[in-house]
């Protein structure tokens, strides 16, 4: 068989190409729900590890957010969306719900360091600053601290949703008909492994390598907006 009858078999063909679409569609809805909750879950849980008493001693709800990261980063994704999928969310058939909680919950306690070393790279005056104004703890870190943070948290949130992009490939753990998966089923149709799986490699490059290049564009913006 020749690469065009390979071509043509694995993406003309029954109109197989609607499956990588379809695939593609999925793998970015999931991704795209994952990083809203991951941002959402993440910020607050920095903000909980930077919580601390009047003394400066951290409190509680610093254990329980260091707690969490430590557990979530130091168990495998798959294995988390795979207890989410048949042990906290048995009674779903919503695939692409649970997978996006799944990932939403990995991809916060990274997030969460993100925030915090962002948070952290701020001058420590601005608080102090802000706090001499009358404002309180809260508020300063609202309307001080966090939009200031935001340019160094931008940059490495866009690699946070580039790799989480990549990491949803194992949803066909759960029986979604990802990208990964739609490769896997047009090659247990053709009998042909190259042509699916490197067309979907090529998907995943071309997305990603558009992401990388808009993630550029807003980095550079970042970089001239701090030298006026």
């Amino acid at each position: 068989m020749t690469i065009g009858e390979k071509f043509t078999s694995a993406f003309i063909a029954e109109n197989r190409w609607q499956l990588y679409l379809k695939g593609l569609g999925i793998t970015i809805e999931i991704a795209f729900f994952a990083a809203i909750l991951g941002l959402i879950l993440g910020t607050v849980l920095a903000l909980m590890k930077l919580s601390t008493h009047r003394n400066g001693k951290p409190g509680v709800m610093h254990y329980i957010a260091t707690a969490y990261v430590d557990i979530i980063r130091g168990t495998p994704s798959v294995l988390q969306l795979l207890i989410m999928w048949f042990i906290v969310m048995k009674s779903s058939n919503n695939g692409v719900l649970v997978a996006s909680l799944s990932f939403g919950l990995n991809s916060a306690a990274y997030v969460s360091e993100i925030v915090r070393a962002g948070i952290l790279a701020v001058d420590k005056g601005q608080m102090e600053a802000g706090r001499s104004l009358g404002l309180t703890k809260g508020m300063t870190m609202r309307y001080i601290v966090l939009p200031q943070a935001m340019k160094n948290i931008i940059p490495p949130m866009g690699n946070e949703f580039i790799t989480l992009l990549k990491e949803t490939a194992i949803v066909g753990y759960v029986s979604l008909n990802d990208l990964t998966r739609a490769a896997n089923l047009i090659q247990s149709r053709t009998y042909e492994a190259f042509m699916p799986l490197i067309g979907a490699a090529v998907i995943y490059f071309v997305v990603i390598k558009a992401l990388t290049l808009v993630l550029g564009v807003v980095e550079r913006r970042l970089r001239r907006s701090d030298n006026r």
